[in-house]
Formats: C-alpha cells, structure tokens, sequence
C-alpha cells in the first residue's frame, strides 16, 4: 500500500512547471538579445567555448532535484507493518457537584469555576490514563464517558454549568453510585473515584455508598471546595445574592465534617480546595500511588518510511549539476555528449 504522510507539501510541485515556464521566457530573451548583435551561426564562431546545451541541461537537473525534495518533504510511504502497543495507567472519575451552591465566591473566582480548572490541570498530568465525567446536583449524569481523549475531557469541561441540571439539591450518593458504574472491567487497574463538592448533602447515604464503592476496590478522593465560614450565592447576571422564601439571603458553608466521613468510608483522603495548589498536588500524589495496569492494548498499522531514496536522487541530481560546467570543457573536447 502506497501513500504521502504529509500529502500537503505535493500542492508545491505546482511551483515547477512555473519555473520552467520562465526558464523558458528567459531562454527566448536571451536569443532575442544574441540575434540583435548579429548572425547566430556567426557568433557561434566567435564564442567557441560556449554550449548550447549545457545550461539546459544543468536546468533539468535543478529541476528534477527540487521536485525529488518536493516528494520527501510529502514522505512517501510504502509497506506496512502490524505493531502492538500496550499503554498502562489507572482510571479516574471525577464527580462534580454543579448546585447552585457552587456558584459562590468564597474560592477565587468562584467554587464552580476554581473545581473546573483543576480538573483542567488534573487532566494535564495524566499519560495513558483514562478519565471519565459525572456532574451532580439533585440527580447526577455522565458528562463524559471514560476515556483517554483528553482534548474531548477538557472541552467538555468548560460547557459545564449549574444549568445543566434543572433539579436542585446534591445527591452524592447518586453521583458515587454512577461513578463505580462509569469504569472499564479491565482487571487490576487503578480506580480512583474524585468528588468535588461543599459537602451540602441533601439526599443522604453518601457514607454507604463510599464503603460500597471501597468493598470493590475503589478509592474516593473528596475534594471540598470552599470556607466553613459560608459564604452567599449570588445569582448569575445580577448583582444580587439568592434568599430564601423569607427574603433572607442564603448562605452556603462548606461542610467539611460530611467530606471527611465520605473519605474515610471510601478509603481515600480528604483535601480542602482553597486559592492555592496544594489540593491538586495531594490529589496528583495519591493517584500516583494507584496501581498501574494495562488498561488498553491497541494494535495498529505503521507505514514504512521511503524519503530515503529520493534523498539520495535529489543529491546525486545536485552532484551532476556542480559537476556540469556552464561552458565547454576543453578536456573533454572530443567528448559529444554537450555541443
């Protein structure tokens, strides 16, 4: 099976024909020029080392040498051969919570979008890993399934937003029990479940769920996202904080004793989430204790490189014209090959 693995570069070869066509213009200029001096045949005599030949010669050689570059530059590949790839790595589920209450401004700029860019960086480090995306509120959904397309992970990152779900609340034990259905069978591999939350659990058995998900190798990783001391919501395009049917202004408090329990029933750590780094570093650190294992085995066609041959075509192209004088050579003067 033959074909170009750059097949862009081959829209140059439309540069040859343009060269020869000037090539060409300069050649009947030149003559134009000559028969204004005098008789061809007569200033032939006059200049006895001059070859009619040559310069066309060296032209096409020129030319055939570019155009040889030309194919290299578009790598033609011939041939195949069957690989085998064996990537190994641990799978991740990250669960956000996207309630209303994330929209508070207690982490710069806000819990919601302070979560979302560490999942981003999370991301970043990952190598033949695969994650996979749930975001909750009162009911929980995929966001992403696993995978290791992790330009697909991030784009969908940033479409996400409270109004995703219409149903208000957060239903942790949803949004756990989604992410243990959300991994691969793959056996041995690392799993590790990453919940991004402010700990307000209204739907209960969130405990249950994370021992559940422990029994079956899982660890959960809580991440808490904001300041016990509370902080108001504010409603999105307004310069107004949500209240309650008192007109009382709602407060929301990061409930950090509920995150410490749901850690330690799914074997895992809790990490507070505040304006620092220091929660994505104790996160990455313990993904990297997980076991490493094959968690995908692909099995592809690569094609054999062929430039080298034209490589060498351009070169020795090169080399017949440097070695090709514009003139006569007076000691190949018995030599007809060039008039």
């Amino acid at each position: 099976m033959f074909r170009f693995g750059e097949p862009q570069y081959l829209y140059l070869l439309i540069v040859l024909p343009l060269l020869a066509v000037f090539y060409f213009y300069s050649n009947y200029r030149r003559r134009k020029k000559l028969r204004e001096y005098g008789s061809p045949e007569l200033l032939a005599h006059l200049m006895p080392d001059v070859s009619k030949y040559r310069p066309d010669v060296k032209f096409w050689l020129t030319l055939s040498a570019l155009a040889m570059v030309i194919f290299m530059l578009a790598r033609p590949q011939f041939g195949s051969k069957m690989e085998t790839v064996k990537r190994q790595g641990v799978e991740t589920v990250v669960a956000l919570d996207i309630s209303n209450s994330m929209l508070a401004q207690d982490v710069t700029p806000s819990r919601l979008e302070k979560s979302k860019k560490l999942i981003s960086r999370l991301v970043e480090t990952f190598n033949n890993d695969k994650v996979a995306m749930i975001v909750f509120a009162g009911e929980a959904f995929t966001q992403l399934p696993i995978t290791n397309d992790y330009v697909s992970a991030k784009m969908f990152l940033e479409t996400i937003s409270p109004s995703l779900i219409t149903t208000q609340g957060t239903d942790i034990r949803g949004a756990i029990d989604l992410a243990m259905k959300s991994f691969t069978p793959n056996e041995g591999v690392g799993r590790a479940i990453v919940l991004i939350t402010d700990g307000e659990n209204h739907e209960g058995g969130a405990i249950e769920a994370a021992q559940e998900a422990a029994k079956k190798g899982m660890r959960v990783f809580v991440l808490g996202v904001g300041s016990p001391d509370g902080s108001p919501i504010p409603v999105e395009g307004t310069n107004e904080f949500r209240r309650d049917k008192d007109g009382n202004v709602v407060v929301t408090r990061l409930n950090e004793q509920m995150c410490q329990e749901i850690a330690k029933a799914g074997n895992g750590i809790y990490v507070r989430v505040d304006n620092t780094n220091n929660a994505e570093r104790a996160l990455n650190a313990e993904i990297n204790k997980l076991a490493k294992a094959d968690v995908e085995t692909q099995v592809f066609t690569e094609f054999d490189e062929q430039f080298q041959v034209l490589a060498w075509l351009a070169i020795l192209l090169l080399a017949a014209d440097l070695m090709i004088l514009n003139r006569k050579n007076p000691l190949f003067k018995n030599v007809k090959l060039f008039k």
